[in-house]
């Protein structure tokens, strides 16, 4: 079976790309992140886990179980893994963090790979930094898709965001701002705001910004 070419190409075909189709998320993902320091203490990206919901879970590995076991096959996973992470890029990986106060750039993802369990796929990868940055003072970052198609809540938990245990610098402080509400309860409200983004009064890339959390670590 030939693999769809990108990440938002599957999710595109899975609900039917259209301009209305992007003003509200057909995708859910809960997400868990890593603040990922190296033993120098230099700031070198971020460890990313994405959970999807069961219904693009179950589109996008069918087809990937030809051992007819019911479960996908992993090489065909680690396949599949490596074409998301690639066509990833195009999107910023959703990913968006300033370090210092200047915007970071991020090399290709690492260490990435895909798990079947329970109904649902998980991606895990290794965003790294172009450049580490030493002794980072102020670093925020989010994950996001500003268009709202996709929709990323973060996980429940004091552990769903955190820093590496060796390497950070000591001191440092965690604050996780979730939203007031998840991304789930935003659904009506942003579908409302459908007419005024395509009557040009709004702007699609920023429908999803009020259901982002947001994430500060600062260190002395």
């Amino acid at each position: 079976m030939l693999r769809l070419s990108g990440f938002l190409v599957v999710l595109c075909l899975f609900v039917g790309w259209g301009v209305p189709a992007a003003a509200h998320p057909h995708v859910w993902v809960v997400a868990r992140s890593e603040v990922v320091f190296d033993p120098e203490g230099k700031l070198i990206g971020f460890r990313h886990t994405w959970t999807f919901d069961p219904a693009y879970s179950a589109f996008a590995v069918a087809g990937l179980d030809a051992h007819g076991d019911g479960k996908p096959d992993p090489d065909k996973l680690a396949e599949l893994a490596k074409t998301n992470v690639a066509s990833l890029e195009e999107w910023g990986y959703f990913t968006a963090a300033k370090v210092n106060g200047t915007q970071a750039e991020f090399a290709a993802p690492t260490d990435y790979g895909q798990t079947y369990d329970q109904g649902q796929l998980t991606l895990r990868f290794f965003l790294p930094l172009k450049t580490p940055v030493k002794a980072p003072k102020i670093i925020g970052f989010e994950v996001d898709d500003p268009s709202f198609f996709v929709a990323f809540n973060l996980a429940e938990g004091a552990d769903a965001v955190t820093l590496t245990l060796t390497g950070a610098p000591k001191g440092c402080a965690l604050n996780v701002k979730r939203p007031a509400k998840p991304a789930q309860e935003g659904v009506q409200i942003l579908a409302d705001a459908v007419a005024n983004a395509l009557s040009g009064k709004l702007d699609p890339a920023t429908l999803g910004g009020d259901y982002t959390t947001h994430t500060l670590v600062a260190c002395p």
